[in-house]
């Protein structure tokens, strides 16, 4: 499903929250990974998003690629690498 708060180029989509330990972690694995490949990527705070937070509240931080998701809780340098690629 695609996140229709994302730009359209854009491939990467970090949802997550304030005060949130994993978000942090994600935030630097998605932001080097993607600076590695030469990915843009957005950062979207749930609770901004009454329909993000209905869906991932309990997921964050949430990954996604092209629309899908591709990761929750903790974020692998190499799963996000192989689903850009």
């Amino acid at each position: 499903m695609s996140d229709p708060l994302a730009e359209p180029s854009t491939r990467v989509v970090l949802l997550g929250r304030a005060g949130c330990h994993l978000c942090d972690e994600a935030r630097v694995v998605v932001s080097d990974v993607c600076s590695a490949l030469g990915q843009t990527w957005v950062e979207r705070d749930v609770d901004h998003h009454p329909d993000l937070r209905e869906r991932y509240t309990d997921l964050v931080p949430v990954v996604l690629v092209d629309g899908e998701d591709v990761a929750h809780y903790r974020v692998s340098r190499a799963v996000l690498r192989a689903a850009l690629v």
